[in-house]
């Protein structure tokens, strides 16, 4: 593998991992030991990355960049590495998806500030991503104050930390906030997309969740833009498959795409493997609209019909018979 020097003189991999238009999945926000509580070396996050089936995954150490040379080198074709960084501040977390080699974003401040927008604007000009990291932590600083404007998405599922429940209340907030502002954003124009990452600091949490993309290739810029755009749902593990598109007369669109309905009835189509006796449910600006039940194979195909004069907006959520979260997608947009 050809490597690259930044001009701050940290090695960075190519720009470019060549694997085309797919889907792909990914874990943006993981730690090494370079960060408070986490246990492990980029060498481990990245063969374990590759052992669970990952494509990509983001390095968000706390408020440095001390890793970047090395997180860099694990790159190959198997695997991307993105450089970021967890923008810990007083009053809630961020990520910085997407900077450059040794680039670290200020943390010194909280919501009263009024600092946050300068802050974002600095990572969009580097070409990077922004997103609210667990908004509802329950924990000192751990709890997001600051308004979404300015954001790019919002991590409604992140990992299971010291517990041993993947799904927890505050994912249930997260998401449930996410899911009553999507109908006024999307009237707005401007919609945020749903992430979830395992936020991994130990052994065993990688990729629990992670976030799967339609990406046009497997890059640093391809996957960002994907994610910007919502082309992607949510898995709490690489055994989930999820498919789903909505059809209208001849016309179809997939997960964080837009359908022009023509005022035509439009069929939602769900297509699920690997949720033994779990549920899948669709979801519109009404709520929970309709749902049905998994057998033991955990595979089944559902559909519902759904009209854009009942909702701008259709999206899907997968559970398990626990009522944990399985999967949940970003929406397809109705117009």
């Amino acid at each position: 593998m050809r490597v690259l020097r930044s001009a701050a003189g940290l090695e960075t991999a190519p720009a470019r991992v060549r694997h085309g238009r797919g889907w792909y999945r990914g874990d943006c926000h993981v730690h090494s030991s370079a960060s408070s509580g986490g246990e492990l070396t980029p060498e481990q996050v990245a063969a374990d990355a590759r052992a669970a089936g990952l494509h990509f995954l983001a390095a968000t150490e706390h408020n440095t960049s001390v890793t970047h040379d090395t997180w860099s080198r694990q790159t190959d074709d198997d695997l991307l590495v993105i450089l970021g960084q967890e923008v810990v501040t007083r009053t809630g977390h961020w990520l910085a998806l997407g900077l450059p080699p040794g680039q670290v974003v200020d943390w010194r401040y909280g919501v009263r500030d009024d600092v946050i927008g300068r802050r974002l604007d600095e990572v969009h000009r580097a070409g990077g991503l922004c997103v609210a990291a667990h908004p509802h932590a329950p924990y000192p600083s751990g709890t997001f104050m600051y308004p979404y404007q300015g954001f790019d998405a919002v991590e409604v599922w992140n990992g299971p930390w010291s517990s041993d429940v993947p799904w927890q209340a505050d994912n249930e907030a997260a998401l449930a906030e996410w899911g009553r502002s999507l109908a006024a954003d999307i009237h707005q124009g401007r919609w945020r997309p749903a992430t979830g990452n395992s936020d991994t600091h130990l052994k065993g949490q990688l990729g629990v969740p992670h976030t799967v993309v339609l990406a046009e290739d497997l890059s640093a810029d391809e996957i960002l833009a994907a994610i910007r755009a919502g082309r992607s749902w949510i898995a709490g593990s690489t055994e989930v498959e999820l498919s789903f598109t909505v059809t209208a007369g001849d016309r179809s669109a997939g997960i964080g795409e837009r359908l022009a309905t023509g005022d035509e009835p439009a069929v939602a189509r769900a297509e699920v493997r690997g949720v033994p006796f779990g549920t899948v449910s669709f979801h519109t600006e009404q709520g929970r609209v309709h749902h049905a039940s998994l057998t033991s194979s955990g595979a089944a195909v559902v559909e519902w019909r759904v009209s854009a004069a009942d909702s701008a907006f259709v999206r899907v959520e997968v559970r398990r018979p626990d009522g944990h979260m399985a999967a949940l997608s970003n929406p397809v947009v109705l117009v």
